[in-house]
């Protein structure tokens, strides 16, 4: 399994780089700004790559415990994953090109609704996983050390 060190370090650099966005945008003229697209972009493959390493590591994992009501868990992850991910590359499809490495707002007010409420989305996804699926993978590990020694 991966260590937790590391998805922390994850959850952190989002958490960190989200409230960096999200005060940069509050004025207009910092959206077309390189520094802005540099926060964005480099957020938003943070968010993928998270979301990528939690579903491979842990729930897939999960998925294979012979306890259902281990992988309802997990599947409810696995559920919820995809649907942010879903929601996630729409909002990337309506506010950016990611060829060009850049923001398109048409509608600042509307662009930064969705904003807000994508990363209170991740933000929240984050919490759920710190607060349940965590200490459940936390627990399988413990059960397995101590019925091996």
């Amino acid at each position: 399994m991966i260590a937790f060190e590391k998805l922390h370090e994850q959850n952190h650099k989002i958490t960190e780089l989200s409230n960096v966005f999200l005060y940069l945008i509050r004025e207009r003229s910092m959206c077309d700004t390189d520094v802005a697209c540099d926060v964005f972009f480099n957020l938003t493959n943070q968010v993928r790559e998270h979301m990528e390493v939690v579903d491979r590591e842990l729930c897939r994992k999960l998925l294979l415990h012979p306890d259902q009501a281990v992988k309802n868990t997990a599947n409810r992850f696995l559920s919820g994953s995809t649907e942010i991910k879903r929601i996630f590359n729409n909002y990337l499809k309506q506010w950016c090109s990611e060829k060009r490495r850049s923001l398109k707002i048409s509608d600042y007010a509307a662009f930064v609704q969705d904003t807000e409420q994508m990363f209170a989305l991740v933000m929240d996804r984050i919490q759920r996983e710190t607060e349940h699926l965590y200490p459940l993978v936390r627990k399988l590990e413990e059960k397995g050390e101590r019925q091996v020694a």
